[in-house]
């Protein structure tokens, strides 16, 4: 096929290469809160057009490592905020402690082929799904969605609205005993209602942990939720369970799509 194997080398942007100039100088000379100098300044110091200084921000920004703010200007970010997200520190089946959830909306409805089988029940079957934003210091950095066959709570009381609804499924949830469970983390982008939440655009960067929860050895709730990357980062601790799975499985997407 007349290939050597060998890489062949891609030039450097020029906005990349800015970036990791950007990076050295703000580790070096800012601090957490400072604000940089103005866009002419930085691209009169470093000798680039603003077009490619401005890629450099835009793409310093999507990392999480600059923040704009109207009327004020570009600043230094705060450090990724830790996450707790094993089931000791979060509470079952998510109720933090430090943390807060706040409920968006609930609905029920049949299941749809892919979620059907992640939820090993049959297509069609009645699956509620209450939908969540995390609140850390009263910022969002995630949503969740959390699937449940309706099989796996035949005593839910009747409701008469959406919010009673997410309570009743929430408030059975937690009476039942989780003997088992199991996570998965992958990189994904922020699709439309997602990002909305999130405070943050549509193909921002996220990391999606999707949890099935088992107990008296069937799945009774599957959790997608999707977290922001460019502010937090999670932390499992001694007692998290995380299951690193190949980007061909791509489960939690298929049930991002299918919810």
């Amino acid at each position: 096929m007349g290939t050597t194997g060998q890489l062949t080398s891609v030039p450097e942007p020029k906005y990349w290469h800015l970036r990791t100039v950007l990076l050295r100088a703000i580790d070096s000379e800012f601090s957490t809160g400072q604000v940089l100098p103005n866009e002419r300044e930085l691209a009169a110091r470093f000798g680039v057009a603003r077009a490619t200084l401005r890629q450099a921000l835009d793409q310093l920004e999507l990392e999480g490592r600059l923040v704009r703010r109207r009327g004020i200007g570009t600043l230094i970010a705060a450090p990724r905020v830790g996450v707790p997200v094993n089931r000791q520190e979060e509470g079952w089946p998510g109720a933090g402690r430090s943390q807060a959830w706040r409920t968006v909306d609930c609905t029920t409805a049949p299941a749809s082929p892919q979620l059907a089988k992640h939820l090993g029940v049959a297509e069609g079957a009645t699956v509620h799904t209450v939908r969540r934003v995390r609140l850390v210091e009263g910022r969002a950095v995630a949503t969740e969605s959390l699937h449940v066959p309706a099989s796996a709570l035949p005593h839910l009381p009747g409701f008469r609205a959406e919010s009673d609804r997410a309570r009743s499924v929430l408030r059975q949830l937690e009476r039942l005993e989780v003997d088992g469970e199991s996570r998965a983390v992958e990189l994904g982008v922020a699709e439309a209602d997602e990002a909305v939440l999130l405070e943050r655009p549509p193909g921002s960067p996220v990391l999606v942990m999707t949890t099935q929860y088992a107990s008296a050895g069937r799945l009774v709730a599957l959790a997608v939720a999707t977290y922001r990357a460019d502010t937090c980062k999670l932390t499992f601790g001694e007692a998290g369970l995380v299951e690193v799975t190949p980007v061909a499985a791509a489960p939690s997407s298929e049930v991002r799509t299918a919810s």
